[in-house]
Parts: structure tokens; C-alpha cells; sequence
């Protein structure tokens, strides 16, 4: 990737925000710079919350899971978890080994993959915050989990325990034209923290990520390509509150408004899936320039 090739793009931006979210369906966490991997951002939903059977379990359920707290702490080797009114829970972040824990079969959607169990500790603090019989599960990187090809342009794109993309990318301006139209209705603005995007981009127009095919990233030490494919449809979950895990379905009510994507025929839509296409390896940067090529159904 050269800056020519940037500044040559169909529309040029920067990373506004990058976020890692641990623990599928939990609280995400905002850094200045992430590795990326084949799977996404570095530690991006390594772990996620089974019930009983394996079954994944989200704050579709259980709307409280937005007000658990992961950090990682990579110089200690730890996930930290926190949870008002709870001692907080740490969990190792070496992937465990056969002489020391389980495996279990889990479900995510329809896919179904092994996984290790973290053990007691976790399933009881997750038992005592979500108020259900529960375990906490870390991805096992020997699975292979990947995403649908009809949206990736031939690229195999890998996840770990992400509804189904390894990255889902959106814009500050699609946040701030819905903060808009909620204001114009009377209610509150609200966080683009709702749509749980790993890169957020500043600099594009309300939405552009829609028409967006190959985005360029000028990273440090090579090229990186990401490939934009699939319209990200959207469940209840920007409804709620990540700060107060409360409900506000004007949230929802509103993007309905003018958000049906033919594409999805008439789903709605928020943000767009994407795979890594070249540059594996390499460091995303808040502020980093990015160019996109677009493309036009």
C-alpha cells in the first residue's frame, strides 16, 4: 500500500475509533491500536457465554451482559472482568491446554465448534451476574469457523465467536445522521457504541461504508485490504443502553424509519461485514488514513 493508492480512492478517511469486544455480547473495549488478524481484531470475541447445552448465549437474552467489563492485560496474561456490585473475575488469556481443561461443543447461530471450558470460577461468577446456570468458553484456534462465502468475494474469511465476520465496520457520520433524526423526534441522542463496530471511520459521508467494496488502510509496515460485503441486518440490541443495559426502542423504531436494505431484502441494516484481505499481522491505528473503492449495485 502506497499513499498514491490512497489518495487516489473513490473517498478518503481515517480510523475515528477501533474497539475489541473479549466477550461475545459483554461490554466492548476501546483502543488506540489493535493487531489484526486472519480473525479479526487481536482478542475480538475470544470468548463467549454458553448455557448449559452450548448454546451462545447474548444480551438478547439477557440485556445485563452490556454491563460486564473485560480488560486485557497482556503484560499480566489476563482478561479482567468487572461487574457492578460484584468482585471482579480474572481469567488467564493463554489459551488452555488439554491437561488442564475441557472441551465442550458450543453453538453460535448454526455454526457448532469445540471450544475450551474456563472452568468453575468463571461459570459461577457468570452464573451469579446473569442470575443462570451458564459457562464461559474460550475459542479453540485448531477450529476452523468461517464466514458465509456468498458475501466475501472468494476471500476465506475466519472468525472466532463474531455473529458471523471477522470485522464490522461503520461511520461517525451514520451515527451522528441517526442521533439526528432521534433529536428531530424529541428523544435523546445515543452512543454509536450500540452497533458494536470494531472500526469506525471519520471523514465519509452518512453511510458510505454501504457502497464501500475494498478499503485500503495505510498501516505502518505493510498494505492492509479489507473487504466490505455483507450488510450488517440488525437485531434489538442497539436498543439497549451499553451504560445502563436499559431498553429505548425509539432507537430501533427510528433507523426502520430509513434503514430497509434492499439488499437484505428490506432487512434492516447498520454497518457492513468484512474480511481481512491482505495484511494479517499488522497494527490498526486510531488516525490512520483509509481509502475506499467503491462499488455501486
Amino acid at each position: 500500500m502506497t499513499i498514491s493508492s490512497i489518495e487516489q480512492a473513490d473517498v478518503i478517511g481515517t480510523i475515528g475509533a477501533l474497539w475489541v469486544f473479549p466477550v461475545k455480547s459483554c461490554a466492548g473495549v476501546s483502543v488506540q491500536s489493535a493487531q489484526l488478524l486472519p480473525t479479526g481484531l487481536k482478542w475480538d470475541r475470544a470468548w463467549m457465554v454458553v448455557d448449559p447445552q452450548g448454546v451462545f448465549i447474548t444480551q438478547r437474552e439477557v440485556p445485563q451482559m452490556a454491563l460486564i467489563q473485560p480488560w486485557i492485560d497482556e503484560q499480566a496474561g489476563t482478561l479482567q472482568l468487572q461487574y457492578p456490585g460484584v468482585p471482579g473475575l480474572t481469567v488467564p488469556l493463554a489459551v488452555p491446554g488439554a491437561s488442564d481443561a475441557s472441551q465442550m461443543r458450543v453453538q453460535v447461530w448454526d455454526s457448532h465448534v469445540n471450544a475450551w471450558d474456563t472452568g468453575e470460577a468463571a461459570a459461577t461468577w457468570f452464573g451469579q451476574v446473569l442470575g443462570r446456570a451458564c459457562r464461559l468458553v474460550r475459542f479453540d484456534g485448531a477450529q476452523q469457523r468461517l464466514s458465509g462465502s456468498r458475501w466475501t468475494g472468494g476471500i476465506e474469511g475466519a472468525t472466532q465467536f463474531a455473529d458471523g465476520y471477522p470485522l464490522l465496520v461503520t461511520t461517525s457520520s451514520a451515527f451522528d445522521g441517526l442521533n439526528d433524526k432521534l433529536q428531530a423526534q424529541g428523544y435523546e441522542r445515543v452512543d454509536g457504541l450500540r452497533f458494536r463496530a470494531n472500526i469506525v471511520l471519520d471523514g465519509l459521508t452518512e453511510h458510505e461504508e454501504d457502497f464501500i467494496e475494498t478499503l485500503w488502510v495505510q498501516a505502518e509496515a505493510a498494505p492492509v485490504t479489507i473487504r466490505l460485503g455483507k450488510p450488517c441486518a440488525r437485531c434489538p440490541i442497539p436498543n439497549i443502553d451499553p451504560r445502563t443495559a436499559q431498553s429505548s426502542p425509539e432507537v430501533g423504531d427510528t433507523i426502520a424509519q430509513y434503514r430497509q436494505d434492499a439488499r437484505m431484502d428490506g432487512a434492516i441494516t447498520f454497518g457492513m461485514n468484512a474480511v481481512v484481505a491482505e495484511g494479517a499481522g499488522q497494527v490498526l491505528r486510531v488516525g490512520q488514513p483509509v481509502g475506499g473503492q467503491l462499488k455501486f449495485e
